[in-house]
């Protein structure tokens, strides 16, 4: 079990020789492997955005990012679930309420999805959950699921959402994670039929509850948006690594160069680097700065929130940018599955493609910029 003396991000470093053993297996197999969903939770890792007094840790925005961030390095789908994770049980955790004996146990984990609505009809007692949900990471080491849910009463659907946790064996995995990108994710559909959820089983939906919690007023569309990055900077620092042995024993074919001495590499490593470099710089900054508001308890703008968001969705952008430097100078070699800027390149787009930090946002924030109100979800949402 994770010691409070040793950092999650020291407690994430520990992890490196488990996490790449099975970052094949998890890639082929479509899912995250056991072993190293056991370790997380073991770790702690998943709860350190929760807070302390359900069962978390209440680690900072930039802690998180580092922890993400390095699991991200040694495997981008690893990355993603752990992402995923710390991002659900932190969101949620304080919700529990009546229920908080569900997630006690540290080994609990919990998975949800925001992706679709399902349908809670009330009966005796609680609830009849019905639905089906997309894109549910990390599910298949989950005992808790989060079901986004309308109520239903006396055959009236109300539009406000609501999480059903729905608990094992009452939630059953889809297999349809048949992608490119990201496949050791696990991000199958779950499903979910005429199943009984108690009364208090119904909480806010995810994001929505109010605490005094810090992280907890942290704004919910720059908390969903920097740990999607952290995913990207670690990705792509696994890509420069992949680069640096790479040009090291290669001759190109045709060439009597190798790769390390060639100017193409010299510009590709360069760029890359200082691409990666100064988005990780500048989002680290800014998240800090908007950590010291809520700390302070002073009120966040809509531009603020907006330069956090255009940085965010750049910050990615600058990742996939960087890898696609390195595979080009790379040649060939970045197309074999046996090397790792392959799985590293589907990987790294698949974060570019969530909606928390797609290019949109780009001309959203535009928008705030120039003093006009922000039209997507990112930035109208609440704070």
């Amino acid at each position: 079990m994770n010691s409070p003396a040793i950092s999650p991000v020291q407690r994430a470093q520990a992890l490196e020789a488990l996490v790449r053993q099975h970052a094949d297996d998890a890639d082929g197999n479509r899912r995250l492997s056991k072993e190293v969903a056991v370790a997380f939770a073991e770790n702690g890792l998943y709860r350190i955005g929760a807070p302390r007094a359900y069962s978390g840790e209440e680690s900072d925005p930039m802690a998180q990012i580092e922890t993400i961030e390095t699991i991200s390095r040694f495997d981008g789908s690893a990355g993603w679930n752990l992402m995923i994770g710390v991002e659900t049980f932190g969101l949620m955790a304080s919700s529990f309420g009546e229920c908080e004996y569900l997630i006690k146990d540290p080994m609990v984990v919990l998975c949800g999805s925001t992706a679709a609505v399902g349908t809670a009809e009330k009966v005796a007692g609680g609830y009849r959950v019905n639905g089906q949900w997309q894109f549910v990471s990390g599910c298949h080491n989950a005992s808790l699921f989060s079901a986004t849910v309308n109520l239903v009463e006396d055959g009236e659907r109300g539009t406000q959402r609501f999480a059903a946790i729905v608990q094992l064996p009452d939630f059953e995995i889809q297999d349809t994670w048949y992608v490119g990108g990201m496949r050791g994710s696990g991000s199958h559909d779950v499903h979910v039929k005429d199943a009984f959820v108690p009364d208090n089983h119904i909480l806010p939906a995810i994001g929505s509850a109010r605490s005094d919690q810090p992280l907890m007023r942290f704004p919910t569309g720059a908390r969903l948006a920097y740990n999607k990055v952290a995913v990207s900077l670690g990705l792509a620092r696994a890509g420069l690594d992949a680069f640096v042995e790479l040009a090291a024993g290669k001759i190109p074919r045709f060439s009597s160069k190798s790769l390390r001495d060639r100017p193409s590499a010299h510009r590709a490593i360069a760029e890359a680097e200082v691409r990666v470099l100064a988005s990780r710089a500048l989002l680290m900054e800014l998240v800090a700065e908007l950590w010291r508001q809520v700390l302070n308890e002073e009120h966040i703008t809509t531009r603020e929130r907006a330069i956090f968001q255009i940085a965010c969705s750049d910050a990615v952008r600058g990742c996939v940018e960087a890898v696609d430097l390195l595979s080009d100078a790379a040649g060939t070699s970045a197309n074999f599955q046996s090397h790792p800027l392959e799985r590293i390149g589907r990987d790294v787009r698949v974060v570019r493609q969530h909606l928390t930090v797609a290019g949109l946002h780009m001309e959203d924030g535009g928008r705030v910029l120039l003093g006009m109100p922000p039209e997507g979800a990112m930035l109208t949402r609440p704070s």
